[in-house]
């Protein structure tokens, strides 16, 4: 049996951190940090045990910081260049080094993650990291580059707006101005002149506070001020530079990368750049964050990435399903849009970029987001990811300071998060000091993604949506609820899934097609029985008497279909 990639999205810094001063805009030492050494043995044995197969790291990459380690050999930072205290993780200052805040000994902090690595392994789980292709930290300086490796910009002709032998891109004769910048209280200030373009491709020496202004757009051979013409021809040094890095974190053994805004960067680059690294690396995944759909397909093709984000189809449909703003059968329609891909999309319904399911913003309550989680679940074969913390409703409403009360969790902050601080206690990774609620999620959560890869017809089977069948049927309301089945023409399995915000009961036309389809046999009589709440009573049912099934609100069930003989 095929295995489903399910994927546990955590943040060291905020998952390991057991302080809980969590002063507003603190300091490293006012609200301290999570640690490589604090994902335990412990820790990967539960995120196994609940199912996982991969864990993406974020925040590995040395990223630009307020916190000094110049003591350690590191550059100084300029905060007035950095968003929050402790950065973004998508900042990046250094390729080759990992973030210092996550070491317990900053000179030893990769040899701590090469230990990290090793653990994850150990529990049985896959190593996933980011690789953050189109930007870089404004004052990037790598002090971590093998010998022989030139570092980004090295050589540049910064007197050129545009050379398809920079690696960089600069407005000449401008120098840097930031709107609205944190203003330095002591030290020297950040100069850059020329001004560099900044990574949402603002090519002005004036990003605004909306801009990415704390990162610099990093130069593929793509002349974006002319009509945005390539030059390939030669192979220009970026390309050459990335590729190396990949190779790089590839040698120590992670298992796949999660690349940051993948389509910012030339598809010519990824299908150069990847086969190459699957070539030295064989079953190394590349996963794209990616929210343009003309793009999918090609993304997919030519041996590059293997899975893509679909965060503006599926999601965004579930997210406004589950709110009441669309019709559940809208899911159909998402699910089409994808269909001869559907194997190769990663669902969620969090990550660090969006609002948390708990937050007032969304639900307001994590429990409300299992009817999305079980479609999101069972759909197809594709991959699925969690964001630590999910699984326990965390709301995602603090102030932590760059980052306000917006739903989501800073990734800008030190700070620790009430949910998994609590699960962590102290590194005893226990419910001792979960609500009952909170253990209940949990508990739901690794029902559901256990079954996932338990069940053959969930981790390898056919899908069939049965909502067409059931429109015109009246006791099935298809503008809250959610049916489909799925097969490996041995099992059959129902899913049914209801956005309401009351119980609904509903029953279901299953049609000859579907099991022509699944080439499986209508003996009219049988039994459901419930698979992911156990405690749920079976039903049975006949062709005169179909079931009558009852589904809590937001909520739902899968059903094995087991038919007499």
């Amino acid at each position: 049996m095929n295995q489903k990639l399910f994927i546990y999205q955590l943040l060291p810094r905020l998952f390991g951190n057991s302080a809980s001063t969590n002063k507003i805009n603190g300091s490293i030492e006012e609200n301290g940090t999570g640690k490589f050494n604090d994902i335990s043995d412990t820790v990967l044995q539960e995120i196994k045990a609940n199912g996982y197969t991969h864990v993406w790291y974020i925040g590995v990459l040395a990223h630009a910081s307020t916190t000094n380690y110049t003591a350690y050999g590191l550059p100084a930072e300029y905060p007035e260049i950095i968003k929050g205290k402790a950065g973004s993780p998508y900042a990046v200052r250094d390729y080759y080094d990992v973030d210092p805040d996550l070491a317990v000994n900053v000179p030893d902090r990769m040899v701590e993650f090469e230990a990290l690595i090793r653990r994850t392994h150990a529990a049985g789980l896959k190593v996933i990291i980011d690789n953050v292709p189109n930007h870089v930290a404004r004052n990037y300086h790598s002090v971590c580059r093998p010998e022989g490796v030139k570092d980004f910009g090295e050589g540049d002709n910064t007197s050129q707006a545009f050379s398809p032998r920079n690696n960089f891109y600069y407005v000449p004769g401008q120098a840097l101005e930031i709107e609205s910048p944190l203003r330095r209280t002591t030290g020297p200030a950040y100069n850059e002149i020329p001004a560099k373009a900044t990574g949402n491709d603002c090519f002005s020496h004036k990003p605004t506070r909306f801009d990415w202004y704390e990162t610099v757009k990093l130069n593929y051979g793509v002349d974006y001020l002319n009509g945005k013409q390539g030059h390939f021809n030669p192979i220009p040094d970026t390309w050459v530079k990335m590729r190396n890095i990949l190779l790089y974190w590839a040698e120590k053994n992670v298992d796949g990368f999660r690349c940051d805004m993948a389509e910012m960067v030339p598809l010519a680059f990824w299908r150069w750049a990847i086969p190459q690294v699957k070539d030295k690396f064989p079953g190394i995944i590349f996963l794209a964050e990616i929210y343009n759909p003309s793009a999918y397909r090609n993304f997919l093709a030519d041996n590059t990435f293997d899975y893509l984000y679909d965060k503006v189809g599926l999601y965004d449909t579930l997210r406004d399903v589950s709110c009441g703003y669309r019709l559940s059968s809208d899911i159909t329609f998402a699910l089409n849009d994808v269909g001869d891909i559907q194997h190769r999309m990663l669902n969620f319904m969090e990550n660090h970029d969006e609002q948390r399911v708990a937050s007032d913003f969304f639900m307001k309550d994590g429990t409300k987001g299992k009817a999305a989680m079980i479609v999101s679940c069972c759909v197809g074969t594709n991959p699925v990811m969690v964001y630590a913390g999910q699984e326990l409703g965390e709301k995602g409403m603090d102030e932590e300071g760059f980052s306000g009360r917006d739903g989501r969790t800073t990734i800008f902050d030190y700070w620790s998060v009430d949910t998994l601080r609590r699960w962590n206690n102290n590194g005893l990774w226990d419910e001792s000091q979960l609500t009952g609620e909170e253990k209940e999620l949990q508990e739901f959560y690794r029902r559901l993604i256990t079954l996932c890869n338990g069940e053959t017809a969930l981790a390898d089977g056919l899908f069939y949506d049965l909502m067409p069948a059931n429109y015109d049927n009246q006791e099935f309301d298809s503008t809250r609820l959610f049916t489909f089945l799925r097969s490996n023409k041995k099992d059959l399995l129902l899913m049914v899934a209801n956005f309401d915000s009351r119980v609904r009961e509903c029953t279901i036309q299953i049609p000859e097609h579907a099991f022509t389809f699944f080439e499986i046999a209508d003996t009219g009589k049988g039994m459901l029985k419930p698979l992911l709440h156990v405690e749920n009573k079976e039903l049975p049912f006949s062709s005169d008497f179909p079931p009558r099934i009852s589904l809590d609100p937001y909520s739902g069930e899968i059903y094995r279909i087991v038919y007499a003989l």
